[in-house]
């Protein structure tokens, strides 16, 4: 621990309580709380989708992942990169046109019903909460590596930390932070790549030859097959990256910040940008990692990889960069975590309790209340699983994550858009035939359960063989809300017919 790295994290921790603050002035309604009252332009909601969407497990994760197993490591930035074209063709408009504040509201366009609402609660909160372990377990490895703090402390206290932005700030906060994140994560990065091929005399042929013997695994590093020795372990991550961004609710909910369809469109044209820049750049990050750093280093100071890219600014940079790269890292922990616990949130505050519990009746006053009462109870509990998974590496805890969104909720966005057949009962079978079916699976897989003790969270032998289930439940979400829609034979085409028109239009037309 050295005063340097006091003061730079002192500054951003500040800096993010300053913007909490000022938000807190602003946050007077749960319009403000959930979508900083729709007022966020193109760059600034691109900006924060972006701040959003590269988290801990973008830089701390697949950094590792490349580090430690070459060409599989980058499948995730491929995954990820890939997956925007997804939100941007079939999802982003429709979605700002038919919401109000979360997933369900957009379901609930369609169908106005309980079920179908608490269904799709849950299965955001479900998602939130895995994607929340995996940002504090980054979290604790890095708290860890630099103040010599005990993981358990590090994880409560940046779970503490982004609750109270949450509880007082609202997305307003939440947005800006996301937004000077983005900006530091990216300079950041670029200082770091710049350093890398500068150490490979700016010739990215040879940083590819120099690989092939810099690392344990010879020529097979930069060839598929490393880590994921089962190509349809590869085909099945690739379905969840590419597939599940389109369902992540953090993700979905920041198209309901913004004032049109227009602009919703322009956010992902931004975000898609900066996230497409800084995944071609995680490629230097790895690859820097493992020729300056080395594999040994790397999991002798964290099993899973996670501290590959901290211990790289080290190498080139020293402690000042070191110090700042952690910085960098540890605000986008903190405003990654602070928008899934706004998402998981808003989930519980307006959709079960505001729709359902309170029958559309409770008051703003209430609801945001109830918001951060939720708040709390998420970040606790994430808190309580991230604690047991501290060995496992932070990009391949957000896959699962991506696999449950994919499996759950981009099949009932999809058919409640696209199919006019599709009724309640699809609805409900839909969401809960994904949600089930991924968790039993990921529950049973190898990420769960290892004969070797320590390399998962539970040590015993995996009834499912792929370390990702998405390629079997993806289809089971599809397949459950088709026969639901059929066994229940309940239509109604004008309802559709409405959906449709305000989906593509933004507000309803005499049919």
């Amino acid at each position: 621990m050295n005063a340097t790295v006091i003061i730079i994290f002192l500054v951003i921790v500040a800096m993010t309580l300053v913007i909490t603050y000022y938000a807190a002035k602003k946050t007077n309604s749960a319009s403000d709380f959930y979508t900083a009252g729709g007022g966020l332009t193109g760059w600034q909601n691109g900006m924060a989708i972006a701040g959003d969407y590269l988290s801990a497990a973008s830089f701390l994760g697949i950094a590792g992942s490349i580090a430690l197993f070459g060409f599989d490591g980058f499948l995730f930035s491929i995954g990820y990169l890939v997956a925007y074209l997804v939100v941007l063709f079939v999802v982003a408009e429709p979605l700002r046109n038919l919401g109000k504040y979360t997933l369900a509201d957009m379901i609930n366009a369609r169908f106005n019903a309980k079920k179908v609402r608490g269904a799709a609660a849950l299965s955001s909160i479900t998602i939130v909460i895995f994607y929340m372990i995996a940002q504090l377990v980054g979290a604790g490895a890095l708290i860890q590596l630099l103040f010599g703090i005990d993981y358990l402390w590090a994880v409560l206290l940046v779970g503490i930390m982004m609750t109270i932005y949450v509880l007082f700030g609202g997305m307003t906060a939440t947005s800006w932070v996301q937004i000077i994140k983005a900006v530091l994560l990216m300079l950041g990065t670029v200082v770091l790549s710049f350093l890398v091929l500068k150490n490979f005399n700016f010739n990215i042929m040879e940083m590819f030859t120099q690989m092939k013997t810099a690392t344990p695994h010879g020529e097979a590093y930069l060839k598929p097959g490393v880590k994921y020795e089962i190509p349809l372990d590869t085909i099945s991550l690739m379905l969840a990256l590419v597939l599940g961004t389109a369902g992540l609710p953090h993700i979905l909910m920041r198209f309901f910040t913004v004032r049109d369809a227009k602009t919703a469109r322009s956010s992902v044209m931004w975000a898609t940008w900066i996230v497409g820049i800084f995944y071609v750049m995680t490629i230097f990050l790895g690859f820097g990692a493992a020729a300056f750093v080395g594999a040994d280093l790397i999991t002798s100071t964290n099993p899973a990889g996670n501290m590959a890219a901290p211990l790289l600014a080290q190498a080139l940079g020293g402690d000042i960069l070191m110090s700042f790269i952690s910085a960098v890292a540890f605000a986008t922990i903190l405003a990654v975590v602070a928008g899934l616990v706004l998402s998981g949130a808003s989930a519980f505050a307006h959709d079960i309790y505001g729709q359902i519990i309170k029958k559309g009746e409770a008051t703003e006053r209430q609801q945001m209340l109830a918001a951060r009462y939720a708040s709390v109870g998420v970040a606790a509990f994430s808190i309580l699983l991230a604690i047991f998974a501290q060995s496992l590496n932070v990009a391949f805890l957000v896959s699962l994550a991506f696999c449950i969104a994919a499996s759950a909720n981009l099949p009932v966005i999809v058919y409640t858009i696209f199919w006019k057949k599709f009724n309640t009962a699809g609805a409900v079978s839909a969401i809960l035939t994904g949600l089930i079916s991924a968790l039993v699976l990921v529950s049973v897989s190898p990420s769960v359960l290892s004969p070797e003790a320590g390399a998962a969270i539970l040590t015993g032998t995996p009834l499912f063989p792929l370390t990702n289930p998405a390629i079997v439940s993806i289809p089971l979400g599809f397949i459950g809300g088709f026969v639901g829609t059929l066994v229940s034979r309940e239509i109604d085409e004008k309802k559709f017919a409405e959906v449709k028109v305000r989906a593509n239009t933004g507000g309803f037309k005499q049919l």
